[in-house]
């Protein structure tokens, strides 16, 4: 990232305008239930978000509450996991913040190592998130959640809407891998539509 920011600086665009940055997963969070004792796995994260601090720049991180469903179907309800109504409702014991999601939890477990390695400054900015259509229910459940519910934030942060992207607009047919991989997306390779869903 320094790298980048010196280029960008030799060119003579500084000043803000072009923030360097970089994704990650969520598994560089652990211990990450519940969310306020979350920390980041490995001593580099803090250098990169103490990095990000003085820069201004956010952290880009992929959050999907369908895999840690998928991993853990025994302590993580489907209606949780997919903001359905009557979801689970979650206390966390650390700070008394109640959670309906397991994407806010997430969310909020990021904050809370961005606080522990002395970054509470830095933006989270959701890169990727999504669920694969192999339930189409399940898919456009979550993802129209997802749309509906960021512009409300994180119990943490409930007057900070959420920059959220959301994985992929066409399935990928030819995609190596596990079948649910190829099936993210919002639309067919054909471009018709694998489910409705609204923009708001």
């Amino acid at each position: 990232m320094q790298n980048l920011e010196a280029a960008l600086a030799a060119a003579g665009l500084t000043g803000g305008h072009i923030k360097v940055s970089t994704c990650v997963r969520m598994d560089v969070i652990t211990n990450s239930f519940p969310p306020s004792m979350a920390t980041f796995a490995k001593p580099y994260m803090t250098n990169i978000v103490l990095h990000l601090a003085t820069t201004g720049a956010p952290l880009l991180v992929n959050v999907y509450p369908y895999f840690a469903y998928r991993d853990n179907q025994k302590d993580i309800s489907l209606n949780y996991a997919t903001f359905q109504p009557g979801a689970t409702t979650v206390r966390d014991t650390g700070n008394g913040l109640v959670y309906t999601n397991l994407f806010d939890a997430m969310v909020d477990g990021v904050y809370a190592a961005l606080e522990k390695a002395k970054a509470p400054s830095v933006r989270v900015v959701v890169s990727e998130s999504g669920w694969p259509s192999a339930s189409v229910q399940n898919a456009q459940a979550y993802n129209q959640g997802l749309i509906n519910h960021v512009c409300k934030g994180t119990p943490k942060k409930p007057d900070e809407p959420l920059e959220a992207y959301l994985f992929a607009m066409f399935n990928e047919n030819q995609k190596p891998g596990e079948l649910t991989e190829r099936n993210f997306g919002l639309f067919y390779p054909s471009q018709s539509p694998v489910y409705p869903i609204t923009f708001k």
